[in-house]
């Protein structure tokens, strides 16, 4: 008798990973909400030895990428989103029973939407967690960075063990 698929497997159809993506959708605008009621732009809050909240406006990608670049990069990281939450909510629906993989590009998905809300809305993406350490600072980053970040290294890893087995 071969073995069963894990309880996850079996019950993960598309709408388990909408809603993965839609908590995360939910969280990160729940906290940059909190965020720009509590705090004034660029302000800073002591949190503990190695953090703050800080609130910030990023108006480029990741590390501030491109955020001088006059305007134009607005509508392209605007597009390019767009974009990643269409390919990869049609390869999840696709895809469905591939848990790793939809973990990863759930976590993705609800990124960059919550990045794209705050394009559309603001003008740029709100950022508020400040790590720093040793004379060594982070840039600032949000919830959305984060669940991209952790997806990306899901996406690593499913593809590491798709091709160690096969």
């Amino acid at each position: 008798m071969p073995p069963r698929p894990a309880t996850t497997a079996r019950r993960s159809g598309p709408g388990l990973w909408l809603a993965l993506a839609l908590g995360i959708l939910a969280l990160d605008q729940l906290t940059k909400l909190a965020i720009v009621n509590t705090l004034a732009l660029h302000e800073s809050v002591w949190i503990c030895p190695h953090f703050n909240l800080v609130y910030v406006l990023n108006r480029g990608a990741a590390f501030s990428f491109l955020s001088d670049a006059g305007g134009w990069q607005r509508w392209f990281f605007s597009a390019l989103s767009i974009a990643v939450i269409g390919v990869l909510g049609a390869l999840v629906y696709r895809a469905h029973r591939q848990v790793l993989f939809c973990w990863a590009a759930s976590l993705v998905i609800g990124g960059a939407a919550g990045n794209l809300i705050d394009r559309l809305t603001v003008g740029a993406v709100i950022d508020f967690i400040d790590w720093h350490a040793a004379g060594w600072h982070w840039p600032a980053f949000n919830v959305a960075d984060a669940a991209i970040s952790a997806g990306a290294t899901l996406f690593v890893i499913d593809e590491l063990r798709r091709v160690r087995r096969g």
